[in-house]
């Protein structure tokens, strides 16, 4: 029985982490400046826009920010932690459930950013060409990159996605996972 709860588990976050991951993805490209007749921006805003535009006239952008779309990860995270606790047969206390959804955001926010640097790096060096989704990854891993571009390079080789992948790597080891035990210990009520 057991092994069916996990397997659901399993089957729950993935669902939980495609849905973040829709939203994810309008965050960053609005934030990176993506540039909208992109087929898959254009995918991404039809699918986001329904539950972000009614959000939107209460929750206005911050900036480049639109906090509409942070919010609603957020309570994505929030929704899959309380569905994860439930069955688990647990309830958290309230202030441990925030901080773990905080957690569980910025994690896979940290993770999401590992994978594009990673995937964009790894495409652009090997000259996949002008592709939609190599456009989008470019202008949302471009904030990242912008800083360090051109100041690491030996030869032909540019080493600033190694560097900002060290530091994504860092920042969930020093900042995520120790929110992530503090939201534990909380929901614990310890």
């Amino acid at each position: 029985m057991i092994y069916l709860l996990n397997a659901f588990s399993l089957l729950l976050e993935i669902a939980f982490d495609v849905l973040a991951t829709l939203f994810v993805l309008r965050l960053l490209a609005e934030a990176g400046r993506a540039d909208f007749r992109n087929p898959v921006s254009q995918f991404v805003y039809r699918y986001t826009n329904p539950v972000l535009a009614p959000i939107r006239r209460v929750l206005p952008n911050w900036r480049r920010i639109n906090l509409a779309a942070l919010l609603v990860c957020y309570l994505v995270m929030l929704l899959k932690r309380l569905v994860l606790f439930a069955l688990a047969g647990t309830m958290p206390h309230v202030a441990g459930l925030l901080v773990l959804a905080l957690a569980d955001l910025l994690d896979f926010v940290l993770l999401f950013y590992l994978v594009l640097v990673f995937g964009w790096s790894l495409l652009t060096m090997f000259g996949a060409g002008y592709h939609p989704v190599l456009r989008l990854v470019e202008a949302i891993v471009d904030p990242l990159l912008r800083p360090l571009r051109g100041k690491l390079t030996v030869g032909m080789l540019d080493f600033s996605p190694a560097l900002v992948m060290i530091g994504l790597l860092l920042a969930r080891i020093l900042i995520a996972a120790p929110l992530f035990d503090w939201g534990t210990h909380l929901a614990r009520g310890f």
